[in-house]
């Protein structure tokens, strides 16, 4: 069954949680095997595939470009379950490749997990979304992560990564590696104690100036979703057959030069996850401000006791423009700038990638709210 997040320092309401819905009226069985009669002629995913998947739960993590197409494939597939799980609202920029969000939404700044869920929601079929407006970290992923049989990567940031790298590794869950800048992407399917992990082909993180990234040298569509199938895919073959998993290898993929890779993955015998066992990013609570990867933007991490978010909008009173309030965010402009707050503290200032500044003005425009 789907739970709600719980954490001692924030409220589901906080996060935007939400009960799973009712069945849907297609959920019959003769509709059911109508709506899904042709992925199940695919005889190496067949009958036993589809009832694998129906009692399948599967946390996406990031619902923007490939979280976006993830969720949306697992959905239409008719997956039991999807926990959705972002940090981010969604914008106009956003538009021409994040697939499950429209113009209102970014006019309203909506969170993506709660607009995802929206948007798949009006697709129908039998599954069930749980969606989460929090940023995705060693506190909050072993309750968001209960229960599910796989981890689809939707992220957009290595420390993320290396965060579910290690949470897969000590629990033995499998999880599909997905990333994507300019034409190409990579895809890597894990799978604990049968082959590579992902520090296994990545030791350690790069530094950030050193990778490009969607803000630097841009991203095109087709690319997300030709990275996002691949990943999709490979989730499928996990859930449906379990047994004959994947080979372990990584693809990279470019749609520009129309060109395919299947490069070896094997296992590193000195790999300090998944032979030393060593889990340093579980212990780390991501307490810092961090510029978001392709965003002009900056996020502010949540400290002390959940915000109300009606007081915070009284407290602002003429210090700030153009104000919205609805229930899971509070949006302003402050010094030329966006600021967004959500129930458990936690911010996101737009127009600038600067961290020391967008600190200290979300610190300034909050002050007499505290």
């Amino acid at each position: 069954m789907a739970k709600s997040f719980e954490d001692p320092e924030r409220t589901p309401e906080s996060q935007g949680t939400s009960a799973a819905p009712p069945p849907s009226p297609m959920a019959r069985p003769l509709e059911l095997a109508r709506r899904f009669e042709r992925q199940v002629r695919y005889a190496p995913f067949g009958r036993a595939g589809q009832a694998a998947l129906v009692s399948a739960r599967v946390l996406v993590a990031g619902c923007g470009a490939l979280g976006g197409a993830l969720a949306e494939s697992l959905h239409r597939a008719g997956v039991g379950e999807l926990v959705l799980v972002d940090r981010d609202v969604v914008e106009l920029s956003n538009l021409p490749r994040q697939v499950l969000f429209e113009e209102h939404h970014a006019r309203a700044g909506t969170p993506k997990a709660l607009a995802a869920r929206e948007s798949l929601e009006r697709i129908g079929g039998p599954t069930r979304v749980e969606a989460h407006v929090c940023h995705l970290d060693a506190r909050n992923l072993e309750l968001l992560a209960d229960d599910v049989d796989l981890i689809l990567d939707g992220t957009d940031n290595l420390e993320t990564r290396y965060l579910l790298n290690d949470f897969c590794v000590e629990r033995g869950l499998p999880w599909v590696y997905a990333g994507v800048v300019g034409a190409a992407g990579l895809v890597m399917p894990i799978l604990p104690g049968r082959g590579a992990c992902l520090a296994c082909v990545f030791p350690e993180a790069p530094p950030p100036e050193a990778l490009p990234t969607c803000e630097s040298a841009g991203v095109l569509g087709p690319a997300v979703l030709a990275v996002a199938a691949f990943a999709a895919g490979l989730g499928l073959r996990i859930l449906a057959r379990p047994e004959a998993p994947p080979e372990s290898a990584l693809l990279e993929l470019d749609v520009w030069n129309g060109s395919a890779r299947r490069l070896s993955a094997p296992r590193a015998p000195d790999c300090r996850v998944c032979v030393a066992r060593h889990f340093e990013h579980l212990h780390r609570a991501g307490a810092e401000p961090i510029a978001l990867c392709g965003r002009n933007t900056v996020q502010i991490p949540a400290r002390g006791a959940p915000r109300v978010l009606a007081h915070v909008a009284r407290a602002l009173d003429r210090r700030a423009d153009e104000v919205q309030l609805s229930e899971h965010l509070l949006r302003f402009r402050f010094e030329e700038l966006r600021v967004s707050v959500f129930p458990d503290g936690r911010g996101l200032v737009e127009g600038t990638h600067d961290v020391a500044r967008a600190a200290a003005t979300f610190r300034r425009a909050l002050a007499a709210t505290e």
